[in-house]
């Protein structure tokens, strides 16, 4: 599906197209979708969990942005659980904290994108 959109969509040189899943977290990480990078986008609200619950998508990513952060001081998760779960399956995932209510984390998630 996506090299079908690529055919009719005209990308111009120096352009960033997100592919986005909506899904779960299991799909998008079997699969080899023609992205030069992964990223992946977990909530604070969604628990501390999920590096051990969606295993081959910590370890497919590139980036993992944990977003909600200004909702840290009112949810039960441990940043530090995430990141050393997520490190002990894949030790060069990079991670970004954002909260894009506040615009916290934004300026390093823009400078990301522009060293990719």
């Amino acid at each position: 599906m996506i090299q079908t959109a690529l055919k009719k969509i005209e990308v111009e040189n120096q352009s960033i197209l997100f592919i986005e899943n909506v899904g779960n977290l299991v799909c998008p990480a079997l699969f080899d979708l023609g992205e030069k990078k992964r990223v992946l986008v977990i909530s604070v609200t969604e628990g501390d969990d999920k590096p051990l619950k969606y295993p081959y998508m910590f370890k497919s990513a590139d980036l993992c942005i944990i977003n909600k952060t200004d909702l840290l001081p009112y949810v039960d998760f441990k940043v530090e659980t995430v990141m050393n779960s997520a490190r002990q399956l894949n030790p060069a995932l990079e991670f970004i904290l954002m909260s894009a209510k506040t615009a916290d984390g934004m300026a390093e998630w823009y400078d990301w994108l522009g060293k990719q």
